[in-house]
């Protein structure tokens, strides 16, 4: 296998026998644009659903917008834009991503739509986080689906008791929060290869998750972009795209 990290953290992961990590960040680096297929046409909403109050397309991206109690777009409980299509196992998602410094965002990918009436437009699964302070930016989250599962800097990895643990880091957490850019676009990059999950923003590794939950892990399901409950904000997304890997679990 080459080695597509840094050597000594090659040499760790190997030691620690994640050999399977040391493959899913071959894959992340190796993800050109070859083989993507794009998710948004830069015009139109069409293969997405969600709260015409809050989402629609401007400057050819997709826009999410929150507001004040008492506006049409005020939320009471996270919402999302949901794509129409399903998407199963091992896949590489990038996209570029704006948002106001009080905002909060992400992208889901292998999640489902939630059965309460009550609250339409809701998802639970993994999460791309970003958040517009970039406090959380990069980790991978659990929306509905155990909370944190990898915090920004480090190697998580999750059993059968549905409680991840931290078994490595491999960066500063402050020193990969320099690296993301505030009010500004930033680029996100996610590769789920049997069930070993790896985030970069800017082409900077931030988390990565192995997910041994088998019980309540997923390889299937939708993309989903969140407008979070809170103070009003902005989220701006372009350039999604998708690449699915051959074979995985």
């Amino acid at each position: 296998m080459k080695k597509c990290v840094k050597p000594l953290f090659f040499f760790l992961l190997v030691a620690a026998g994640m050999i399977s990590v040391c493959q899913a960040l071959c894959v992340a680096d190796d993800a050109v644009k070859d083989g993507f297929v794009p998710l948004f046409d830069g015009k139109t909403l069409d293969g997405w659903e969600g709260n015409t109050a809050i989402w629609s397309v401007e400057d050819g991206c997709i826009v999410g917008v929150t507001g004040e109690k008492g506006s049409p777009n005020f939320l009471t409980y996270n919402q999302f834009l949901v794509s129409k299509e399903k998407f199963q196992g091992n896949i590489v998602l990038e996209f570029d991503i704006k948002l106001t410094a009080k905002g909060n965002s992400g992208l889901q990918y292998h999640s489902s739509v939630n059965t309460d009436t009550t609250k339409p437009y809701s998802v639970s699964g993994y999460q791309g986080d970003f958040d517009g302070a970039a406090t959380y930016s990069g980790i991978v989250y659990g929306e509905n689906f155990r909370g944190i599962l990898a915090q920004r800097g480090t190697i998580s990895q999750i059993g059968n008791d549905h409680q991840p643990k931290e078994t490595a880091r491999f960066a500063n957490n402050e020193e990969l929060k320099s690296k993301i850019k505030i009010e500004d676009w930033n680029t996100y990059q996610i590769t789920f290869k049997d069930y070993v999950i790896v985030h970069k923003i800017n082409g900077e590794l931030t988390s990565v998750l192995i997910d041994n939950d088998q019980e309540v892990r997923r390889n299937e399901g939708v993309l989903a972009i969140q407008a979070h409950v809170g103070p009003p904000m902005k989220v701006q997304i372009k350039n999604i795209r998708i690449k699915k890997l051959v074979g995985g679990k």
